[in-house]
């Protein structure tokens, strides 16, 4: 069954939504991450998209407050930001049910071994964070030379069964999904396939099903109440 699963940003102790990633163009659409997280849990939310973007820019953390996140709502709970070592997502699988994998994909290969040896398919997740078919790391501020549909292809192959594809150039835009890259995402992997990036209305959502993805992950379309949720169908 398709999921749209609701993403809470947390910057500076507080649940945002960033304008194509820049932590300067940044709306606060809840004072407290907490409070955001149990709004979208009380409403049937199964699974929950953090991300720590302190952690992602290496401007400091907020473990703290994730781990009381994790610990109070009613819904699992997926993590991702600043997890670039073997250390830290062991720290927080204690906390989360799993960890998501970005620039670690892409500048450790051999980490994505280690935790799918230690902990299993099921907890671990790699993002595909997209600028033109290129990779971006490091919070989004630098652009690798590695093409999305290449990392996709090489994680499959390393045993990673959940995947998120993030259009970069349209998340937090409202303008609307572009279906190439993630359609081309889809190709090439086989697993659990999610998407973000853009999602302003039902269509959508819908555009995603149609490509066959397992699920989408939403921030201000979900806050602005543009998208319906929870889903009826």
């Amino acid at each position: 069954m398709f999921q749209v699963i609701p993403c809470v940003d947390i910057q500076k102790g507080k649940a945002v939504r960033l304008l194509e990633g820049d932590p300067n163009k940044e709306t606060v659409y809840f004072e407290s991450p907490l409070e955001a997280a149990k709004h979208w849990a009380d409403l049937g939310a199964k699974w929950l998209h953090l991300v720590d973007l302190d952690a992602a820019l290496g401007e400091g953390d907020n473990a703290a407050l994730i781990a009381e996140i994790a610990e109070a709502v009613d819904a699992r709970v997926e993590l991702g930001g600043g997890v670039r070592s073997f250390e830290a997502a062991k720290t927080w699988l204690k906390s989360v049910d799993r960890v998501v994998l970005g620039t670690a994909a892409v500048k450790q290969p051999s980490l994505v071994d280690e935790l799918l040896e230690r902990y299993g398919e099921e907890r671990v997740v790699v993002s595909v964070d997209a600028k033109d078919g290129f990779v971006a790391v490091r919070g989004w501020k630098e652009l690798s030379r590695t093409r999305s549909v290449d990392l996709a292809r090489r994680v499959a192959e390393q045993g990673v069964t959940q995947l998120i594809y993030t259009d970069i150039t349209r998340d937090g835009t409202l303008q609307g999904v572009n279906p190439e890259p993630v359609a081309a995402v889809r190709d090439v992997f086989p697993d659990t396939l999610l998407a973000g990036g853009g999602v302003a209305t039902d269509g959508d959502i819908e555009l995603y099903e149609s490509l066959g993805l397992d699920g989408a992950i939403v921030g201000r379309a979900l806050y602005e109440g543009t998208v319906t949720y929870p889903r009826t169908t």
